[in-house]
């Protein structure tokens, strides 16, 4: 998958040091994947959920993170929409319009 933007990724773990390992291993596996559908990335990783309008949140370092993607299959692109604690995931009022 091509992911879009890693430098949204770096700068959070600039901030967030101990987010640094948890982002690399995520990002590192879903460079290396080649999802087709929903189901391929919940093998991947079991925690991730849907949430609508494409939009899949994977918890990072033990759901201390989230992290909000925009994942279009069909081109294999993998959009980063948000990434923060979770109180600030909590905050968001319209996943969907992230």
């Amino acid at each position: 998958m091509r992911i879009v933007s890693k430098k949204t990724l770096v700068t959070f773990y600039a901030i967030h040091q101990d987010a640094k390992v948890a982002i690399e291993e995520w990002y590192k596996k879903a460079c290396d994947a080649e999802w087709d559908n929903f189901a391929q990335v919940k093998q991947t990783f079991n925690s991730a959920d849907y949430v609508g309008s494409n939009r899949i949140v994977f918890n990072i370092r033990g759901n201390q993170y989230r992290l909000v993607t925009l994942i279009l299959f069909r081109i294999k692109m993998v959009y980063i929409r948000f990434i923060g604690t979770h109180k600030e995931y909590d905050d968001i009022d319209d996943i969907k319009s992230i």
